[in-house]
């Protein structure tokens, strides 16, 4: 089997860029940490490579099952006066919440 190539070679992962796209601020020492961590990471997954998976069929899951669910059953619950008596604010018979989205959206 071939043996990996990123356990003598430095990580290549650009800290600094890797920070930016996580939007993370890091220290120097943090940087410098993390680089040999990243460094250490992918060298102990690169040991896949040396897995001998030629005989092995591939597969999208193990169970054999198809589609397995349950039946949508209805089934008694509180009424909706009960449900509704505590909240701050109801309309037509439902919650009725601050806008999330705005209509014309973001300016």
């Amino acid at each position: 089997m071939q043996k990996s190539k990123i356990k003598n070679q430095k990580s290549k992962i650009d800290i600094n860029h890797t920070a930016k796209l996580a939007n993370l601020s890091l220290s120097p020492a943090e940087k410098k940490t993390f680089e040999k961590q990243l460094g250490s990471v992918l060298a102990y997954i690169s040991k896949l490579n040396e897995v001998n998976t030629k005989n092995v069929e591939a597969i999208g899951q193990i169970t054999g099952l198809v589609n397995v669910v349950r039946e949508d059953k209805t089934a008694p619950s509180i009424p909706q006066e009960d449900a509704l008596k505590n909240a701050p604010r109801t309309h037509n018979g439902f919650f009725e919440v601050d806008a999330i989205f705005e209509e014309n959206g973001p300016e």
